[in-house]
């Protein structure tokens, strides 16, 4: 994506997430670009005073990313499960950043993992857990240490990411608000 389109997609989640907390229609872009028509996954990271606000996300997606990042962005705002609903006092302070992901890649062996570099969603069952690449950077956890924090976030042991796992990694153009 070019720096004016990022400029833009991020322009038009805040305007998003301020619609939908305030019960308004959704505002839509002029002109799209290329890159705000391409279809990928997202996730869509809320944060208040550098803390987690919210954060949803899709590896897939059926439109064009711009119309995924404001279905997420609305999710993050309002149905995130760890949060509750923002309220109109809670949009005077928060900040945006915007996960746009590669598609998945399914490994055989953790060694594929590069911290940093890719994000990792497991699956157990009916059990998962996605973390993003920025997160294992942001708190200086190693390979082991990001693959244990996943499993935890899917609800599961600790150390099941040894054993009877299947595991995916991911890639991310990850850009916000400064």
């Amino acid at each position: 994506m070019t720096a004016t389109e990022k400029r833009e997609l991020l322009a038009l989640t805040r305007a998003t997430i301020i619609a939908a907390v305030n019960r308004h229609p959704l505002p839509e872009p002029g002109r799209p670009g290329k890159g705000l028509e391409s279809r990928s996954g997202c996730f869509v990271t809320i944060k208040q005073q550098g803390q987690l606000r919210g954060c949803i996300g899709c590896f897939v997606a059926e439109r064009p990313l711009w119309q995924t990042v404001q279905e997420m962005a609305v999710s993050a705002a309002t149905r995130d499960p760890r949060f509750y609903p923002m309220k109109p006092a809670d949009l005077a302070d928060f900040r945006l950043e915007i996960s746009v992901l590669s598609p998945l890649q399914r490994i055989a062996a953790v060694e594929e993992i590069r911290v940093g570099t890719h994000g990792i969603y497991l699956i157990k069952g009916a059990a998962h857990g996605v973390l993003l690449p920025q997160v294992a950077t942001e708190y200086g956890w190693d390979r082991e240490t990001f693959l244990r924090h996943t499993c935890l976030k899917a609800g599961l042991p600790e150390h099941c990411w040894q054993k009877e796992c299947e595991l995916y990694i991911f890639s991310a153009e990850v850009f916000g608000e400064e």
